[in-house]
């Protein structure tokens, strides 16, 4: 394996362990690489439907190479409530709800996600700027999953 492709995939580690993610997918040049973990649940008071993993320890864990990735504990992660397949669009020839870089405001839809022939819209919770889109559109996804990456305002 190239030192730069080992590399990607400790970046993509990495973030998947400092965010406290269960699962990363992430494609280039046709390669996809999917990091998932079992959650270790902890105990929280907080309206949260799953528990939150476990914080992992990273000691001596190399920094992402991204810059937009340095800093993004004060992010909002915006999560599959459901099991279905993303959809950036309303319909395949349509343009995505939303690019990363978009402004958004609370309640604009940002994908569908499509759960027993229903499709379901998913919301921005806060006004902000997309960041990152995390899945490819007609990919599977997870009640859980991390979507999108939003900057709030």
């Amino acid at each position: 394996m190239a030192d730069s492709s080992r590399r990607e995939i400790e970046d993509i580690v990495e973030l998947l362990n400092k965010y406290h993610l269960t699962e990363l997918e992430f494609e280039k040049k046709g390669v996809r690489i999917r990091v998932r973990r079992d959650p270790a649940p902890t105990f929280t008071s907080s309206s949260v439907e799953a528990a939150k993993p476990a914080e992992a320890s990273s000691a001596s864990s190399p920094q992402p190479s991204s810059p937009q990735f340095s800093e993004l504990s004060h992010f909002l992660t915006v999560t599959s409530p459901i099991v279905g397949t993303f959809y950036r669009s309303s319909s395949p020839d349509a343009d995505p709800y939303v690019e990363e870089g978009s402004l958004v405001k609370k309640g604009q839809v940002l994908c569908i996600v499509e759960a027993m022939k229903l499709m379901n819209e998913i919301e921005a919770e806060a006004d902000g700027t997309v960041v990152k889109v995390l899945v490819e559109s007609t990919t599977p996804v997870e009640f859980g999953q991390p979507l999108f990456l939003i900057d709030p305002l």
